[in-house]
């Protein structure tokens, strides 16, 4: 099992300390990063007694769960998965854990981030996948299981992906 850090406050100052670290520490000089994004920790909010937001760095876009103190929290090793059902659907989380944080359970959106123009791009991109998890109406009457990038996009044709359980 892995160390759980109960989070009782808003995370996002931690959680974007803990990302600064690995950007100036493991991934500066790395060649698929983005230089026009920066680390941002982005909507964080209790959730089921957990803490869930997105963070964006200049290699990744992730949905990423923290310990809240006040519910289920599933502790894995490092590099497990869990599945997690949001009225958007199941998405898969892969368990991580790091010094200044502890553990945590991240949804991988976009990596590498390359794609995006701009930071606020990104930032906003972050921002709208969040509401889309609480969004089940968009995707009710879809056939099959939805894509990350599909659900992203909006479209909810539903063909199958390796990503969705």
């Amino acid at each position: 099992m892995s160390e759980s850090v109960i989070l009782r406050g808003d995370p996002s100052e931690r959680v974007a300390d803990a990302y600064e670290s690995i950007w100036h520490t493991r991934m500066q000089d790395l060649p698929f990063l983005n230089p026009k994004l920066r680390v941002e920790a982005v909507g964080f909010r209790p959730w089921e007694g957990q803490w869930l937001g997105a963070l964006v760095t200049p290699w990744s876009l992730n949905l990423l769960l923290l310990p809240g103190g006040e519910g289920q929290w599933t502790s894995l090793a490092p590099g497990s998965e869990r599945f997690v059902t949001f009225p958007a659907g199941r998405f898969r989380f892969i368990a991580g854990l790091e010094a200044g944080l502890g553990e945590s359970h991240s949804c991988s959106l976009f990596s590498p981030v390359l794609e995006f123009a701009d930071h606020e791009a990104a930032r906003l991109t972050a921002a709208a996948a969040l509401g889309a998890l609480f969004e089940a109406e968009a995707l009710a009457d879809r056939p099959g299981p939805v894509s990350k990038r599909d659900f992203l996009r909006g479209r909810v044709s539903g063909a199958p992906h390796g990503d969705r359980g």
